[in-house]
Parts: structure tokens; sequence; C-alpha cells
């Protein structure tokens, strides 16, 4: 990337983020409170991120064809329901009004060696919702070795997902730097058009900062893009505003 300033930076990754609320004691208020900051007047986030009972709400107060999208969880946070019922919530959840679905593979069967359990898993959701973008979670903090992390992400995406993302922002460690490359290098060795979803514990411009470049780095200029980069958080939006605005004060990068 050409050298930005923390302005121009915030800007950009206010296009890029999927705005998130997953928290347990989330309610419809809080639903209307993110539809509403997802339009600030600095301009509108990529998409929000909710639970799959609230999509039919999110819908209601977006409308149909409205520029923010609309992305849920299924198999979430767990990645162990059964294929057939994360089916079943992915055909409701667009059904409801969903965009997009964002999809934990059953990462502790992976680790155990079955393989066949991501491709299984990620193919009947592909099958369920061929028309949605669908953000393949591999749980990265918890898968942890870098071959195990790259062979998750070629599982995915060989078996139909349009993005792979780091994690759920569930666990003790979700994105990392060190996870993104690996995961960018499958996608650049691939040779297809699949994006990459950094999410969980970045707050900062200055952290999303680390991600574009390493994104660009990787990738090549003009790749990232809404339609190939996002970043899931819930906090990050509050200094990107305030970065755009000026009042945000010096706050470092967290990096790893």
């Amino acid at each position: 990337m050409e050298l930005l300033s923390p302005r121009e930076v915030a800007m950009f990754a206010l296009t890029l983020l999927d705005l998130t609320n997953l928290r347990e004691d989330c309610d419809a208020a809080a639903i209307e409170t993110l539809c509403r900051r997802a339009q600030s007047p600095q301009g509108a986030t990529a998409a929000i991120c909710i639970w799959p009972r609230f999509v039919a709400q999110a819908r209601g107060i977006l409308g149909e064809g409205h520029p923010v999208r609309i992305a849920t969880v299924v198999n979430f946070p767990s990645g162990e329901l059964p294929v057939s019922t994360v089916v079943e919530e992915t055909r409701q959840a667009i059904a409801d009004g969903a965009d997009e679905i964002d999809l934990v593979i059953p990462y502790r069967a992976f680790l155990a060696g079955n393989e066949a359990a991501v491709t299984e898993m990620v193919t009947a959701v592909r099958a369920a919702c061929p028309s949605a973008c669908l953000k393949v979670i591999l749980e990265t903090g918890e898968i942890k070795e870098s071959g195990k992390i790259r062979r998750a992400s070629e599982l995915a995406i060989e078996a139909g997902a349009d993005f792979i993302k780091t994690s759920t922002g569930k666990v003790s460690v979700n994105a990392t730097l060190e996870a993104a490359d690996i995961m960018l290098q499958a996608i650049r060795d691939s040779r297809k058009r699949v994006g990459f979803k950094p999410a969980g514990g970045i707050s900062t411009v200055a952290d999303a900062d680390l991600y574009l470049r390493l994104a660009e780095t990787i990738m090549g200029a003009n790749w990232l893009m809404p339609s190939t980069f996002r970043f899931g958080a819930s906090g990050l939006l509050d200094d990107i505003l305030a970065t755009i605005a000026g009042t945000a004060g010096p706050r470092a990068s967290t990096g790893y």
C-alpha cells in the first residue's frame, strides 16, 4: 500500500468492516443500534454480522437490496453440530434474509485427523446457499500449527469457500498476523478468487493497517476490496470513527 495517513486507513477500513454483535446478551434493541451504527455519516460498513435469530429483524430494518449486507453464523461457535443441523440453520438464515453465511468448520474433528469432516461440512453448506457469500471460519487459535492452518485453508477453499476467516472471536487466541500470513498464501497459491477475513481482537486502525499491508504484500496491489477482504470486529468501528474525526488518541497496534 502507498503510505496512507491514519485517517485514510480508517476511511478504507470502514468499507471493509463486518460490524459484529455476537454477544450472548444481544437483543432486539442491540440489533437496531447495530444497524444504525453500520450507516454512519462517515460511510457504511460492508456488513453486519449477527446471530441467526436476528436476521429477519435486521432485514426488516435494512430492507431488500441494502448496501450493508447481513451476515450470520452457523455451526457457531463450537463447530460440532451435525451437518444436517447446520444445513437447516443455513437454509433458514437465507430464508430470513441473510446475504452471507459465516460457517465454523468442525475443527476439533480436523485436529483429530478427520479432514473429510471439513470437506463434507463446507460442501453441504455451500450447496445450501449457492448464491450467498460463504465465509469459512477455521478457528486458527485452536488449530495453532502452521501446517494444519495451511491444510484447513486448502480444504475450505477446495470445498467452495468464498472467504476463509481466522476465528470466531470466542476463544483465547483469535486473529493473528502469523495465521493471516499462512491463510493469504494459501489463497494466493490456490489461484482462486477467495477472500480473507481476520476476526477477533482487531480494535484499532493501527491493527487494521498491519493486516491490510500484509494482504497487499502477498496478494498484490488492487486486491483489497469488500469482495475479497473483510475485518470481523465489534470494537474497531469506534477507533475508525474517532480517527476519521481526529479525536483518536495515540494507540499502538497490538500486532500478534
